[in-house]
């Protein structure tokens, strides 16, 4: 009879520690932000990977306590999504999610409101979510707020921040709405020109005026030398879009040098002109010009970061063919994994040698990429498929 009655009784407990803990919702991310939208509330959706410490930690001692399940169950429509599966993927895409845990807070349009990450103690997180549930983050859609000509500078900051890498036009705008509405008589912080900086992107943005007007206070934080070469850059923008035949898809290299070698020096120039070409040739899907801008730019590779190397010799083992340009690849990749092997790199290097012929290293170096990946929890599969061909 003790024994049932003292299973009933753990029975009990866990279905109370159940209902005080954070409610998630189990429901598809389209309903989530539905349910939010009719109960008027905003989201809280906790984004989370199986192999993360800290998240199992936020899981077991903070969700469970009923101080923070009595707050975000009256408060928010709760969610969980683990960013490695299903619709976690395309989440952490859209909202820019790189560590974990990260905690989401979106209003019933799908709008960002609040980002916050890593672990934090109960009451410090329940305190983030009040300040987070006020009732300016709930006034409607911050496209509509920022459409209707809101201009409080508290709110700009905030679009600003939030949508730099997922919507950056929009971001951008209401950085030029948060320049115009400074006033000239109030100093710039160290975080203004920071933004400043970050959304100005040519001479012929908005942002260019403040840019140039307000130099005194920028060189305040910033070396002049390093001012004058971020104005020239921004003027070398102009002149690269100005370089671009779009009807032939190719970069004008004799438009580009006679405006830009004037303005920055041959060298600089120069500079420019191959990056921009990387770039454009990329975007255009033309790898034969792609192959011939990458060869000349990196011709002396010890002078660029092995990450930049091995963005380019990833584009070369996709796409080139030439045996003299894999092998030129191969020493790009080699010099990113003589730095530090991870399973990117050992893939992209065992890549290089299959294609060039060297299947013993390949194969070294395909097994290794599959063992950094199962060791870190990352996706085999492309090293394994390689492994497969090598077989």
């Amino acid at each position: 009879m003790k024994k049932i009655i003292s299973g009933i009784s753990i029975f009990c407990s866990i279905i109370i520690s159940a209902q005080e803990s954070i409610q998630f919702q189990e429901l598809p991310f389209k309903d989530i932000i539905a349910k939010a939208k009719k109960e008027k509330k905003l989201v809280f959706l906790d984004a989370y990977a199986s192999w993360c410490g800290p998240c199992k930690m936020m899981e077991k001692n903070v969700f469970t306590q009923k101080s923070v399940g009595d707050y975000f169950n009256a408060s928010f429509i709760n969610a969980r999504f683990d960013m490695e599966k299903g619709e976690g993927r395309e989440i952490a895409a859209k909202y820019g999610v790189r560590s974990y845990p990260t905690y989401l807070f979106l209003n019933g349009e799908g709008e960002l409101v609040s980002q916050n990450s890593g672990y934090m103690e109960a009451g410090m997180f329940v305190t983030m979510a009040q300040d987070i549930n006020s009732p300016g983050n709930k006034k409607g859609s911050l496209k509509e707020r920022f459409a209707n000509g809101e201009k409080d500078p508290e709110f700009l900051i905030n679009v600003m921040k939030l949508n730099s890498s997922s919507d950056f036009d929009f971001a951008k705008k209401a950085s030029e709405r948060y320049f115009e509405n400074k006033k000239k008589t109030e100093e710039l912080s160290k975080e203004e020109i920071g933004l400043l900086l970050y959304f100005v992107k040519s001479t012929e943005d908005r942002n260019y005026s403040v840019f140039t007007s307000r130099k005194a206070e920028i060189i305040k934080f910033l070396p002049e030398e390093t001012y004058k070469e971020f104005d020239a850059q921004l003027k070398l923008s102009k002149i690269v879009e100005q370089s671009i035949d779009e009807k032939n898809k190719r970069i004008n290299e004799d438009t580009f040098m006679k405006a830009a070698e004037p303005l920055v020096g041959k060298e600089a120039a120069t500079t420019k002109l191959n990056q921009t070409k990387l770039s454009y040739y990329e975007q255009n899907a033309n790898f034969p010009e792609f192959e011939k801008a990458a060869l000349d730019y990196y011709k002396n590779a010890d002078a660029f970061e092995p990450n930049e190397l091995l963005r380019a010799a990833w584009i070369f083992s996709d796409h080139i063919k030439t045996p003299a340009s894999l092998k030129k690849a191969t020493e790009w990749a080699e010099k990113s994994v003589m730095r530090s092997e991870t399973s990117e790199n050992t893939y992209i290097l065992a890549k290089l040698y299959f294609l060039t012929g060297n299947k013993e290293m390949a194969k070294n170096y395909a097994e290794m990429s599959k063992n950094i990946a199962v060791q870190t929890h990352k996706d085999s599969k492309l090293a394994e498929e390689l492994l497969n061909k090598i077989h």
